[in-house]
Order: structure tokens, then C-alpha cells, then sequence
């Protein structure tokens, strides 16, 4: 390797870097370059080797609430190719080297989205098919009520704010019933960012949240993300059962549908605590009205008051779902057994 590759590194990474290209492809000659990353801050590189593209990927922010799991996770659906394959992993130092695919717009999906939603409901089935994966200590059930706890009680919102988010979380929490045993191998972000198209099928990346967790949440979140319209729902729930969902299912999704806007509002709010005044409105942009703005470059990806529209967004979502017309007949169904 030439002493000059890794000068685009900060210095603090660099024999990190080092050691993961040196144990992926010895001294063979390689040729690296700095790629946009995510929101998790984390430095990525693409690295050419003997003309065939490959991805390095540096953990940056290594606290305690990072997910420790996360490697073991990306190594389970790697194997089971439904991660791009891995060439080398060390979890103690947080570097990945994986193949770096080609990646196309999701508008491009053959048969549109009718059929990108069918896909994505079979790949979920497959990732839920795949040995379970670890359990995460509090379980998103537990994160989520931490999460909500802290934020009620925070200077982030005005008093008595997110009463209402409060209150609909343990109405949901006391319904809606969560089987330990029926826990299965979960992404937990599945949003458009984190499912790549190479043209000739679907991938998951980033498994920074994954671990084992309620079959729907995936679902929910594909649900939300893809799937606008309710034939469109029926399609992604067949594909990933395998058959006709029944009303309990239906109705869990409802809910999990709420639980998950909750997750995302909230987690998006803990980001950007302590940054400004309290929020004493949570008047909100539509998601459908937030993508068009940033489509439009009327928002940046990844500003802080980007992210503050997308976290009144959710939270409003989930204020709006509380009482939608299908919520009380998804509760009703579910104590109803």
C-alpha cells in the first residue's frame, strides 16, 4: 500500500483503515476515495481493487447507547444475501469492508411500485427466516418508552405538549401484545436510504438499529415509506405472509404503524436536544409535503431545521392516528383476540 493512500483519513482512523484493507486484500494495489455517508457519521470510503469497487466503513461515534449487535446482525443477512457480501469485519475496532454495488433509483424499479412493494415485502420474509437475531437490552418497546419519558419530561417541547403522545403510547403499549417468542431477525430502519436497487434486485444496508424484534416493524416502516396507498398495503402484506392477512394482523399493523412514527419522531427530537427554544407547536408539514420540499432543495438533508420539520412531521402523524377512523377498530380487534 502507498504511504499516500490514506492521507484523506483523519489520522485518528487511519491504521484503523490499515488494517482492515490489509486483512481484506494484502498488498495487493488499491486505489481509495472518500463517498458520501449517513446520519450516523460514520467515514466511508470507496476502494478499488483489481478494477472491482469496494466499500470501507469507520465507526465514528462509539457511546453507550450504540447498538452492540450491529455487526453480528449485518453478518447474518450478508449470508444470507440479502446484505452486500462482507470481506472483512471487526466489530472491537467498528470497520467493515463489504462489496460496494451499484445502486439505481428506486423510481426505476421494474413493474413500479406495485412490484417494489411486493419485492420488499418477500425480502423481509426472507430476513425474518434468517436465525434470530440478538436481543437488544429494553427492546424497541422499552427504547421507545425511554425515548418518550425523556423527552416529556425535557425542555425540548412546552409543558404538557406531548401529553397526548404520552398518554396514546401507553393506550397502545397496554393493547397491543408482545410475544417474546415470536420475536424475529429485524433492520428497524428501513426507510428509502437504507434499501438499495442494483438493477437487478433488492439489498439492505446500514444495520446500525437492527437486532430481534416484532415481525411487523419492518413492516410498518416499509408500510409507511412505500406503500401510500391501501391496495398497495394488501400487496406488501401478502408477499410477506405468504397469504392473505387476517384482521389481527391488520390491526397490529395499525398500531405498529403508530408505534413506529412515534420511534422516529422521538428519536429524532433526542438528536436535537438542547439545540433552540422549547417546541410550543407541533404544526406540521405532511410527509408526502416534506419530501416534495426537499426534493425541491427547499430543505437540506441533514440540517438541523430539516430534521426539526421531519420530527413534527411524525409526531404529528402519530396525533393524526390516534384518532383516524381504522385506530379504534385496529384496538378493538386486538383485544378482541
Amino acid at each position: 500500500m502507498s504511504e499516500g493512500l490514506f492521507d484523506m483519513i483523519p489520522v485518528g482512523y487511519r491504521e484503523t483503515a490499515r488494517s482492515a484493507l490489509s486483512a481484506a486484500f494484502g498488498t495487493t494495489p488499491m486505489q481509495l476515495r472518500s463517498v458520501g455517508g449517513g446520519a450516523s457519521g460514520a467515514l466511508t470510503y470507496r476502494v478499488e481493487v483489481s478494477g472491482r469497487p469496494y466499500l470501507l466503513r469507520i465507526e465514528t461515534r462509539r457511546d453507550a447507547f450504540r447498538n452492540p449487535h450491529q455487526y453480528d446482525c449485518m453478518r447474518g443477512a450478508a449470508d444470507a444475501g440479502i446484505a452486500p457480501p462482507l470481506r472483512h469485519v471487526d466489530p472491537q475496532a467498528g470497520v467493515v469492508v463489504m462489496d460496494l454495488l451499484p445502486q439505481y433509483s428506486l423510481l426505476e424499479y421494474p413493474g413500479g411500485q406495485t412490484e417494489l412493494v411486493r419485492d420488499l415485502g418477500r425480502l423481509f420474509a426472507r430476513l425474518q427466516a434468517t436465525p434470530r437475531f440478538p436481543l437488544l437490552a429494553g427492546g424497541f418497546l422499552g427504547i421507545l418508552a425511554h425515548m418518550v419519558g425523556v423527552l416529556h419530561g425535557s425542555e425540548v417541547f412546552a409543558a404538557g405538549l406531548l401529553d397526548p403522545h404520552l398518554e396514546g403510547f401507553v393506550r397502545i403499549r397496554e393493547t397491543y401484545r408482545w410475544d417474546d417468542p415470536a420475536l424475529v431477525s429485524s433492520h428497524n430502519d428501513p426507510n428509502p436510504g437504507n434499501i438499495l436497487f442494483d438493477g437487478e434486485r433488492l439489498w439492505l444496508i446500514d444495520w446500525e438499529t437492527a437486532y430481534c424484534n416484532d415481525p411487523l416493524t419492518d413492516i410498518a416502516i416499509v408500510a409507511d415509506n412505500f406503500a401510500s396507498l391501501p391496495e398497495q398495503v394488501d400487496v406488501l402484506l401478502q408477499a410477506w405472509l405468504g397469504h392473505a392477512p387476517d384482521r389481527g394482523v391488520r390491526g397490529r399493523l395499525v398500531l405498529m404503524r403508530q408505534l413506529t412514527r412515534l420511534y422516529y419522531g422521538c428519536l429524532i427530537f433526542s438528536v436535537l436536544m438542547g439545540r433552540g427554544p422549547p417546541e410550543t407547536d407541533l404544526t406540521a408539514l405532511s410527509r408526502s409535503e416534506f419530501r416534495d420540499a426537499v426534493v425541491a432543495g427547499r430543505l437540506t438533508i441533514g440540517a438541523p431545521e430539516t430534521l426539526r420539520l421531519l420530527g413534527k412531521s411524525y409526531l404529528a402523524e402519530f396525533l393524526a392516528g390516534l384518532s383516524a377512523p381504522g385506530f379504534s377498530e385496529a384496538m378493538a380487534s386486538i383485544r378482541q383476540g
